[in-house]
């Protein structure tokens, strides 16, 4: 709906869901959606031991299977920014604040995988985005929530900085040598 509804209205333009790429971009935020936007919910609000781990699995098997693709590729379906990297974006952002410890999603932090962790601050970058991202509320917010912090504690840190450097135009310096 974004993508198109307000064509020709707010000045941007840009598609993020083109033709040519649907497919794959559907595939990438079925996989996504499940596995890590929902998956971290479900590990956090698991009500059996069996039901966290199969989401922890899952949940991580994605991001390992995200981290391969994105050392290959700048974005999720290539060369350009698509709807599957703003659908994972939000879930990557509070990740590190939130969900690894508070959701029980405490394999790997976002920080410890190079390419995701990179791949985040580039989309961090893309203009009008750092604005919307506030980490200290995703802190607040997420553990106030009594029933996953039901001693509604706040940890006083914020252990996240979105503005270090990240390496990821170099990715497309490799797909046009590929071309």
């Amino acid at each position: 709906m974004l993508n198109s509804e307000f064509a020709g209205i707010g000045g941007d333009d840009t598609d993020f869901y083109p033709v040519a790429l649907r497919p794959e971009i559907d595939r990438i935020n079925d996989l996504v959606y499940s596995n890590v936007n929902n998956g971290v919910y479900r590990c956090g609000f698991a009500r059996s031991q069996s039901a966290y781990e199969a989401a922890y699995d899952a949940l991580f098997a994605t991001l390992d299977e995200l981290e391969a693709r994105l050392g290959r590729q700048r974005y999720l379906v290539g060369r350009q920014i698509t709807e599957a990297d703003w659908r994972l974006f939000p879930t990557l952002v509070r990740f590190d604040v939130a969900y690894f410890s508070l959701f029980k999603c405490n394999k790997r932090r976002i920080a410890d995988y190079p390419n995701l962790s990179g791949y985040m601050r580039d989309l961090y970058r893309v203009p009008g985005v750092a604005a919307t991202v506030k980490p200290r509320y995703y802190v607040i917010n997420y553990w106030s929530i009594k029933r996953v912090n039901p001693t509604g504690i706040i940890p006083k840190g914020t252990p996240v900085d979105y503005t270090l450097a990240h390496d990821r135009a170099r990715l497309d310096a490799v797909a046009v040598a590929e071309a």
